[in-house]
C-alpha cells in the first residue's frame, strides 16, 4: 500500500494584505503535515503577481491546492492551469473589511495592510479558468460588506464550487480561522483522494 503525498498548500493574498493574513490558520495546516507557504508577491502588476504564484508552485511538491482571498482568487485562476495544481479554493473586508474582528485586530488589520498599485484591477486580462476542469470549494461569507454574498453565490455557482458558508466578514481567515482550516483539510483531503485515484 503507498501513501499519497498530502497536498502543499499554496495561499495567495488580497490586495490591502500580504502574506500574513493567513497566520491564524497556516500553523494548523502545518500540523496536520501539509507543506505551506503563502505567496508574497508586490500588487504592483498582475502579470508579476501571477508570475511570483507560479515561482512559488516551483518551490514547493506538488499535488498543490492554491488557496486565494478576494484579489488573490484572480491570480489563482491565471496560475491555476498549472499541471501541478490539483484543485484550488477561494475563501471570500476596518469596519466593512473585517468589522467582525475586536477593534484591536482591526487596528493591526489597519496597520499592516498594504496598497495596489491604482490600476492593478485593470491589468487583470486572466485568459484561464482552472475551475472548469479542476475540483474547487469556496468560502462565502455572508456578513461580507466588501464583495456582497450575492455575487459570492453567483461566482461560487458558476464555478461549480463546493461552497461552504460562515457568518463572517471578508477576512474568515481571520475572524473564523476554525471554518476555514476545516473547510482547506476537506479539500486538501479530497485532493489527495482524487490523486490516489
Amino acid at each position: 500500500m503507498s501513501l499519497q503525498r498530502k497536498p502543499t498548500i499554496v495561499f495567495c493574498h488580497g490586495i490591502w494584505a500580504d502574506g500574513s493574513c493567513f497566520s491564524k490558520v497556516i500553523p494548523a495546516l502545518q500540523a496536520d503535515g501539509h507543506e505551506v507557504i503563502a505567496v508574497q508577491y508586490s500588487l504592483e502588476s498582475f502579470e508579476e503577481d501571477v508570475a511570483m504564484v507560479k515561482r512559488t508552485l516551483s518551490r514547493v511538491g506538488s499535488p498543490v491546492l492554491l488557496v486565494g482571498h478576494s484579489y488573490g482568487g484572480a491570480t489563482i485562476t491565471a496560475a491555476g492551469v498549472d499541471d501541478r495544481v490539483a484543485g484550488w479554493m477561494l475563501p471570500n473586508g476596518t469596519e466593512f473589511f473585517c468589522g467582525d474582528l475586536s477593534k484591536e485586530e482591526q487596528k493591526l488589520v489597519w496597520a499592516t495592510h498594504f496598497p495596489p498599485v491604482a490600476d492593478l484591477f485593470q491589468q487583470q486580462k486572466i485568459k484561464s479558468t482552472p475551475w472548469k476542469s479542476k475540483p474547487s470549494w469556496y468560502i462565502l461569507c455572508l456578513q461580507d460588506h466588501t464583495v456582497h454574498p450575492d455575487l459570492q453565490r453567483w461566482v461560487s455557482k458558476r464555478m461549480g464550487a463546493t461552497v461552504i458558508e460562515v457568518e463572517s466578514s471578508h477576512v474568515p481567515m481571520l475572524s473564523k480561522p476554525d471554518v476555514v482550516i476545516d473547510a482547506i483539510r476537506k479539500a486538501a483531503a479530497a485532493v489527495q483522494k482524487n490523486q490516489a485515484a
